[in-house]
């Protein structure tokens, strides 16, 4: 028995007929669109790729002029005569540096690629050099391994409290002679006083210390702000040396002085000058009295701060004037009221400290030294005669005197 229900014929069903399907014609629409987008794609990364090699490349080729310049020593500000003091043992790395501090390399790791691949490294010689900053790498180089070494090294010791003038003073009826700093530079062989007095003036006073120098109203600016020390420096008697001697020095003042050291000051109402100035004084009433500077500067706070002293009343200050021609007594504090315009010598660290810690002497106005070097400290006047007559009477007073 047949069921109808399932006599097909072959004609009946066949699947897609009388249909009409867009899909796959959608789909290739799409395709065709995709393969647009990734053309425009291709397109702007090309455009991309291609800007990034320009840039590249021009900066490769400036990179490479500039380079070259370095190597030849052309352009970029050249042209200037320049000293530079290269210390023993120093490394090409070091040595590099300073050319580019001198002006002469302007790209230092190509300098010290150079001469490692000239296998001129070890050949390098310390010393002082003077030359012109168009120089190129290889006469640079030939100067680095010809020209060091002419100026040996002399140790040279600045104590502390002296000036940059000689000064004299008469103690008990007799002139002792401090010697400055320029004297002591001329004698060791340095730098004569002349080629030091003329460096001091071709300072630029634009670091944070040296804008405290009091310019215009002091002898020398930068007495005060030469820091007393032992130093290794070349005995080459030279304008150079001369220069790198005041560089040194005041360096040396800059890396002693702490920021705390400028906030301490501006909390006691003073400048950094004034500090100077004040420690000046100090180092040159104390002396080598260390354990007494405090003490000292208590007294001449004590002064400043009293409305009954006009003066600070300081003998050294009388004869630091005197080693100055046509001087008007700026410095003499039994004449001129407050600090003087300036430091009279260059105080040590422990002058320094004190003139920012003074010690707690509260009504102490007078001092008084023996020939011993003891201190007495007094509140009034008639107890400092007192112990004047004392000392006299033993022999112990000493008397210093001005003309």
């Amino acid at each position: 028995m047949q069921d109808n229900k399932f006599n097909i014929n072959d004609d009946d069903f066949i699947i897609g007929k009388g249909f009409n399907v867009d899909e796959p014609e959608q789909k290739g629409k799409k395709k065709r669109g995709k393969r647009k987008a990734k053309n425009g794609n291709s397109v702007v990364k090309n455009v991309i790729w291609i800007a990034c090699i320009i840039i590249v490349s021009v900066g490769l080729g400036v990179t490479c002029i500039y380079a070259g310049a370095d190597y030849l020593g052309l352009g970029f500000g050249r042209g200037e005569v320049v000293q530079m003091d290269v210390p023993m043992g120093s490394s090409t790395v070091a040595i590099a540096e300073k050319l580019e501090e001198s002006g002469a390399v302007k790209m230092p790791m190509l300098f010290r690629v150079y001469s490692k691949l000239k296998g001129y490294e070890s050949d390098y010689k310390y010393g002082l050099y003077t030359f012109n900053t168009e120089a190129g790498y290889e006469e640079i180089a030939y100067m680095l391994m010809n020209d060091g070494a002419k100026a040996e090294s002399v140790k040279v010791t600045i104590p502390e409290g002296t000036g940059i003038n000689d000064y004299t003073k008469n103690v008990n009826g007799e002139d002792v002679v401090v010697k400055g700093i320029a004297t002591i530079l001329e004698e060791k062989g340095v730098c004569s006083k002349s080629d030091f007095l003329y460096a001091l003036n071709e300072v630029a006073f634009d670091t944070d210390l040296l804008k405290n120098c009091n310019v215009g109203k002091t002898y020398y600016s930068l007495e005060g702000y030469l820091f007393p020390d032992t130093y290794d420096f070349y005995a080459y008697d030279s304008a150079e040396c001369a220069q790198m001697v005041v560089e040194r020095m005041i360096a040396q003042t800059e890396n002693k002085i702490t920021d705390d050291m400028y906030k301490r000051a501006e909390e006691m109402g003073y400048t950094m000058n004034e500090i100077l100035t004040m420690a000046s004084i100090i180092q040159m009433e104390a002396g080598q009295s260390t354990d007494e500077m405090a003490n000292v500067a208590a007294v001449f706070y004590n002064r400043l701060d009293s409305d009954d002293f006009g003066t600070l009343g300081s003998s050294p200050t009388c004869y630091y004037g005197e080693s100055f021609r046509n001087d008007d007594g700026r410095y003499d504090t039994y004449k001129a009221t407050g600090l003087p315009p300036g430091p009279l010598c260059s105080p040590g660290l422990d002058a320094i400290k004190a003139a920012l810690y003074p010690a707690e002497k509260d009504g102490y106005y007078y001092f008084v030294t023996d020939s011993e070097g003891n201190f007495y400290y007094h509140k009034t006047m008639a107890e400092q005669n007192a112990t004047i007559a004392k000392l006299q009477q033993g022999g112990n007073w000493i008397y210093e005197y001005f003309d």
